[in-house]
């Protein structure tokens, strides 16, 4: 299995990362793409939570993804090029303000890929 991450925060790759754990073999693929926000630093580290919580779990691919803006787009993008069988998003921003509402971004991931995409809850 190929699972595709997008993330841009710690918290949105933790619950990620909660939900896989159980669900992957050592032989399926991960690939985690951030797409650095308003803290780039927080996009950055949320890569290194999931080398670090995926370890053994399955492979882990990770990429930062350039953005002019539109985060959604360069999540398309990515998953066109990479064709993951599954893909992994929060349903918001990583912050604790934004609030229980899905997002704009993962709602333009659900309506834009042709896989299934899992919206993981943020707990914080």
């Amino acid at each position: 299995m190929h699972v595709l991450i997008a993330t841009d925060s710690v918290h949105t790759t933790a619950a990620a990362c909660d939900y896989l754990e159980s669900r992957l073999d050592p032989e399926d693929t991960v690939t985690v793409v951030s797409v650095p926000g308003t803290d780039a630093r927080d996009a950055d580290d949320a890569l290194n939570v999931a080398n670090a919580r995926l370890l053994g779990y399955a492979t882990v691919e990770t990429d930062r993804l350039a953005s002019d803006g539109d985060p959604t787009s360069a999540i398309l993008s990515a998953v066109a090029d990479r064709t993951p069988e599954i893909v992994v998003v929060g349903q918001h921003a990583g912050s604790p303000e934004a609030g229980p509402r899905l997002g704009s971004t993962a709602r333009g991931i659900i309506e834009g890929v042709d896989v299934p995409v899992v919206v993981v809850p943020l707990s914080f």
